[in-house]
């Protein structure tokens, strides 16, 4: 249970018992527990999201993202933001990326992304929300995009020290094909739309390999936000029935 705890204390903000000591190794190990966190946080807004919908969908939608930002603590929006502010003053200089990427302070390219990632959740919610069928597929995003994150920083060059290094994963492959096909059972099961999940971490990946030739822990959190909305879209698209 000690990945499992360490997964949650640093992935959520939710309460755990405090463990007597701790080693590094034990937390790069941990992410062996992300997709179960992912689950937690999934059920947590699921519960927000139906409890809203026994008043009104808009209610539902921001009960369901207030719960998202507070179960987060806003970890992946921040690194969303610092790699919109690094992509968009670095004009192709790469130690103007990195210099940018470093700065605590957010510019107007991580504000708008944030505010765009923030309504974009907020309507897909919504959309969600006004469907007639249980929203199931809610429980599933957080786990799939917690899952991408352990692919990304393992099939990606570290580009500095930093959580993405740190959790880098090429020991862990079985573990992680494990997760996976658990979460594709089970969005066969309960949202078929999102088999079609891991082609978003395969777009995320090849964006950063193109455009950076690698990936930091801002390009994780980043990816797990897009990822996210991208999951939500699906789940909202009407699909032709034949």
């Amino acid at each position: 249970m000690r990945g499992l705890i360490l997964a949650l204390q640093f992935l959520t903000r939710l309460p755990t018992p405090q463990l007597r000591e701790f080693k590094q190794e034990w937390l790069a190990d941990s992410a062996r527990w992300f997709a179960a966190v992912g689950l937690i946080v999934g059920a947590l807004l699921l519960a927000a999201l139906s409890l809203g919908r026994l008043s009104d969908p808009w209610l539902a939608a921001l009960l369901a993202l207030l719960m998202w930002a507070w179960v987060t603590g806003g970890l992946h929006l921040d690194g969303l933001g610092d790699l919109a502010d690094a992509l968009g003053a670095a004009h192709r200089s790469r130690e103007r990326f990195f210099e940018v990427l470093k700065d605590p302070h957010v510019g107007s390219f991580g504000a708008l992304a944030l505010i765009l990632a923030i309504v974009a959740k907020l309507v897909l919610l919504m959309l969600l929300a006004k469907q007639s069928a249980p929203a199931w597929g809610l429980l599933l995003i957080p786990a799939w995009c917690r899952c991408f994150a352990v692919y990304w920083s393992a099939s990606l060059p570290a580009l500095a020290p930093g959580n993405g290094e740190r959790f880098a994963w090429s020991r862990h492959w079985p573990s992680l094909a494990v997760n996976a096909t658990l979460l594709a059972g089970l969005s066969a099961w309960l949202a078929p739309s999102l088999l079609l999940a891991p082609l978003a971490a395969l777009a995320w990946r090849r964006f950063l390999l193109r455009k950076l030739g690698g990936m930091t822990g801002d390009c994780l959190g980043a990816g797990i936000e897009l990822c996210e909305i991208g999951l939500l879209l699906l789940l909202t698209v009407r699909w032709p029935t034949l």
